[in-house]
């Protein structure tokens, strides 16, 4: 892990859920652009049920073996004081926090009238709240700073996905889970940019435990040739943005899948009727249906045809 001019050096980043897939490519990659990494992971299962494997010590191990700098943190980040002591990991160790990568998860998948609400409750609570409080105590540090004159050059990468986008059949928890953390990105890139707080968020498409159950002949890796699914082609994008290089650039939600990085357009006015006075109903069904004949077709819930 060794160069010149690497795009993170200096820096020190936090990744969430960087034990194995996504998490795990993220911090290597941050690493061999010569960030210093908090590798966070509390180390459950698919389900999120307690894993008797700890990934997040190996990860460190693998940087550390590169010549790169990194740290282990096992804490629930969907809890308050598991959250506080994250960034604190990051501030006790290393003295500064630059880039926070939102990306810890997993899954409970039912058909909407099988979902008990345990599931619900649970994917909510490790996507979304495990967004929010990370989010909030690193915020606040960089507010503070600001304040003592010290404004940083801070990133937020949050992690949603193709089903908060369009929705996905089977799952509904993770479905609102990820749409949430749109919105989350939206308005934290609104309220934090006066702090020097730059916040995006990605839709990744790519191999890792979430997906191989969920889309088996999609994630199967090549043979031969280039292995669009890899987790690794997705990190160079969340890299660019947790570094100092990204300026400029936040509020935006990237969907990336092998060598494709493509900008999401979120809602846009369509077409659009003003009476100028209220409609009676049998005439608002009318209108809409007028305005759904101009309306572009939205595209379809992943899994239903």
């Amino acid at each position: 892990m060794s160069g010149t001019h690497r795009l993170c050096a200096g820096r020190v980043v936090i990744v969430t859920g960087a034990g194995r897939g996504l998490g795990r490519a993220h911090a290597l990659a941050y690493a061999a652009e010569g960030a210093r990494v908090v590798v966070n992971d509390l180390g459950v299962g698919l389900d999120g049920t307690p894993d008797p494997d700890s990934p997040a010590a190996r990860v460190v191990e693998e940087i550390r073996a590169g010549g790169g700098d990194a740290i282990a943190q096992g804490g629930d980040i969907a809890t308050t004081d598991g959250a506080a002591s994250l960034v604190r990991t990051a501030l006790d160790t290393y003295g500064r926090l630059d880039t926070l990568v939102n990306n810890a998860g997993f899954l409970r998948d039912r058909m909407l009238v099988n979902l008990d609400e345990d599931d619900w409750d649970a994917v909510l609570r490790v996507h979304l709240k495990g967004h929010f409080l990370p989010l909030k105590h690193a915020a606040a540090h960089w507010r503070a700073e600001t304040k003592a004159g010290r404004t940083p050059t801070a990133r937020v990468i949050n992690t949603s996905s193709g089903a908060g986008l369009l929705g996905s059949l089977g799952q509904a928890n993770y479905s609102a889970a990820k749409a949430g953390i749109i919105g989350l990105t939206l308005v934290a890139a609104a309220e934090l940019s006066r702090y020097g707080v730059q916040v995006n968020a990605i839709a990744p498409a790519a191999r890792t435990r979430m997906t191989e159950g969920v889309f088996t002949e999609a994630m199967t890796a090549p043979g031969t040739g280039f292995d669009a699914m890899a987790p690794e082609n997705v990190s160079p994008l969340v890299v660019w943005l947790g570094s100092a290089a990204s300026e400029g650039v936040t509020g935006r939600v990237f969907e990336t899948e092998g060598g494709r990085i493509t900008v999401m357009e979120g809602w846009q006015p369509g077409p659009t009727a003003d009476k100028g006075a209220r409609w009676d109903p049998a005439e608002a069904g009318e209108t809409v249906r007028k305005l759904l004949a101009e309306a572009e077709t939205p595209r379809p819930v992943y899994g239903s045809g």
